[in-house]
């Protein structure tokens, strides 16, 4: 065999363990899902887990450092979809802005084992110490933040009317999400989340729209 011929192979041989690799990480992330959705973090085993995705606890243990670090990265990974369906460019309108939120829930339609873990680990991390707690405050304050300045700058373009609260209708688009969320997630087939979330910004938008805008 030649020497060019060998590293090549070693390089072929490389990829395809690194493949594996990722393979595997993405396996326990997604399994992680469902059972941070299904019991919580403390009631969660990485036991079980790890039998789940048919490796042991210590082949677990190689990708994530721990239940800690394994929580973390599957919120990382969530939110990662979630700021680029949101975050990666502005608006160029509200009525934009509006289609975003909304293709975003019908996104989460999709992703039910996703949003069972949101709403169960929220409810969890109420508890100061609770491993999410500070990412999930953080996370609202940083949500929060952006979508105060996309209301502004609506505002700013003679779209929305000078002098609204924007922290206020901005959290009240978050719990009214939040809140339709749970009750999909505990029964989807008696609601039309996206359409129940576009039906209500649509009449915020009513309420908060400048008086010469279409």
């Amino acid at each position: 065999m030649a020497e060019n011929e060998g590293r090549s192979g070693r390089k072929s041989a490389g990829r395809g363990s690194y493949a594996v690799g990722d393979a595997r990480r993405l396996k326990i992330l997604d399994t992680a899902v469902e059972h941070f959705g299904r019991w919580g973090f403390h009631a969660s085993s990485l036991a079980r887990i790890a039998a789940d995705c048919g490796i042991t606890q210590g082949g677990l243990l190689h990708h994530f450092r721990g239940k800690e670090d394994l929580l973390l990265s599957v919120l990382a990974q969530s939110e990662e979809h979630d700021v680029e369906r949101l975050f990666s460019e502005e608006p160029e309108s509200y009525a934009a802005y509006v289609d975003t939120l909304v293709g975003l829930i019908e996104d989460n339609t999709r992703r039910p084992g996703i949003v069972r873990m949101f709403n169960v680990l929220v409810g969890e991390s109420g508890n100061l110490g609770h491993p999410a707690h500070a990412y999930f405050k953080e996370r609202y304050a940083r949500v929060l933040r952006h979508t105060v300045e996309l209301l502004e700058a609506c505002v700013e373009r003679g779209e929305l009317r000078a002098g609204i609260d924007c922290e206020a209708v901005g959290r009240e688009q978050l719990a009214v999400m939040d809140g339709l969320q749970i009750q999909w997630a505990l029964d989807p087939g008696a609601l039309d989340m996206p359409g129940r979330v576009r039906d209500f910004l649509r009449r915020q938008y009513e309420e908060i729209r400048a008086v010469d805008a279409v």
